[in-house]
């Protein structure tokens, strides 16, 4: 059986959704649904309405998603009984959203505490999105004959106290809800909806739909996992900076982990673990053009190749120089502690015998973090720079390959080189504004004969 995966486009209008069902046909297989494109930013926009009390914008919002809602339904059906249907399912879910949107929070209302009471609500709303997706689609397989079996993700997918996926919970759900409902030709459920380890209503954050798709693959074995989206798999560079890229046909799992992590916004970085822990191939396609060979990731992909370059904006670099780094034993690992301490993980780092430098993204503890490493000496902090990183075959065997990427650099100015704890990535640090250059330097050293 397989996995597939539609993105928020790919199910973004009622003559969308009807291009998917026809694409799902044949033998039967698992379907993960994204909520419509833009409902999950009108959504989050309600939800910052309702943080500020600001409850009049809100209602007035929710009325002209609701809107939007009841035109597809118009359009997606064709008979009187299943339009009705689907009104109902819009009502009784934009009811909760109007419920949600009444609702005044304030500091004192209970031992709860007022954070937790707003994302509590906000996860609450955003989840509507996938349920309306869901069950819209839902209603249009059963109006044109199609054995369609709907499995709520609120019922298996959970994550654990740390926030990580309950994989043992998820396993044995799916395996109890498949016993109780065999012989479906489609199995129906949304992308990044879940419970947390208390059973409030949570998500894997943007993008985990795919994580959802793998996920369930996993636990059931799938032959497939294939993520639909609106592009034809992972090109060689980023072609809104770059012309002329083309699509990756084939990638190793490891190389596709690193292009998700560093920037490839096909593709969920969380997705790949759970596939490549199976050895189950996940195929990326084009729902605009489903006939496109599109990516496949797999445990085998031809060696001796450089496959393509990703960017992360966003980075931040920190340098610690102190000259107590000199055979200091344990410093590295007070370093790192400080960094664990504030949950802060590191993207790449580079030592020498009288600093550290390295990277982070997510800026909410930088103050704190650069308190600390003070007590080890001078700290340096530059934000607004990006990591770009290249793929494919850098292993040892190939002993060309790193120099000529750092040939194709000789214009750059480069602030930092990662290189050796992978054989699938070299990567390297530059200020934003050489983004572009660097891109396309890249491209037309590396893949110009392509």
């Amino acid at each position: 059986m397989k996995v597939l995966k539609f993105g928020g486009t790919s199910v973004g209008s009622a003559e969308r959704m009807k291009k998917v069902a026809h694409l799902i046909e044949g033998e039967p297989k698992w379907v993960v649904l994204s909520a419509m494109s833009g409902t999950t930013n009108a959504l989050v926009e309600i939800a910052r309405a309702m943080n500020y009390n600001k409850l009049n914008d809100a209602k007035q919002q929710v009325r002209a998603l609701e809107e939007q809602y009841e035109k597809v339904v118009d359009e997606l059906y064709a008979t009187a009984e299943y339009k009705k249907r689907a009104y109902e399912e819009v009502k009784n879910l934009f009811d909760i959203a109007w419920q949600l949107s009444t609702q005044k929070l304030t500091p004192q209302q209970n031992s709860v505490p007022f954070a937790l009471l707003l994302t509590y609500r906000e996860n609450k709303l955003l989840s509507i999105g996938e349920l309306l997706s869901t069950r819209l689609f839902h209603l249009y397989l059963l109006e044109n004959g199609v054995k369609t079996c709907l499995l709520p993700a609120l019922e298996f997918m959970r994550l654990d106290v740390h926030g990580e996926p309950d994989n043992a919970y998820i396993k044995s759900k799916l395996k109890q809800l498949m016993d109780a409902n065999p012989g479906y030709d489609i199995y129906l459920t949304q992308g990044f909806i879940c419970l947390d380890s208390e059973n409030h209503v949570d998500n894997l954050k943007r993008g985990g739909s795919d994580y959802t798709a793998s996920l369930i693959g996993a636990a059931i074995k799938a032959d497939e996992i294939q993520i639909w989206t609106d592009i034809d798999g992972i090109h060689n560079n980023d072609p809104r900076f770059v012309e002329g890229t083309c699509p990756v046909r084939s990638l190793h799992f490891e190389e596709a982990a690193e292009l998700a992590y560093f920037g490839a916004k096909i593709l969920h970085p969380t997705c790949i673990q759970p596939a490549k822990q199976y050895h189950i191939p996940v195929r990326l396609l084009n729902t605009l053009q489903p006939e496109s060979e599109g990516t496949l990731i797999h445990d085998e992909s031809p060696s001796g190749h450089l496959k393509a370059v990703a960017a992360k904006d966003n980075i931040i670099s920190i340098r610690i120089h102190s000259g107590r780094m000199l055979l200091a034993y344990g410093f590295l690992r007070k370093v790192f502690e400080i960094f664990e301490r504030h949950r802060t993980p590191i993207d790449m780092i580079t030592t020498s015998e009288v600093g550290v430098s390295l990277t982070i993204d997510d800026p909410t503890h930088l103050d704190d973090i650069v308190n600390d490493l003070q007590h080890f000496g001078t700290v340096e902090v530059e934000e607004d720079m990006v990591i770009i990183c290249v793929v494919g075959d850098l292993s040892p065997l190939n002993p060309g390959f790193p120099s000529a990427i750092v040939n194709a650099l000789n214009e750059i100015p480069v602030r930092m080189i990662s290189y050796g704890g992978s054989a699938y990535n070299l990567s390297f640090l530059v200020k934003s504004e050489d983004k572009i250059q660097t891109l396309k330097s890249l491209s037309s050293h590396l893949f110009s004969n392509k």
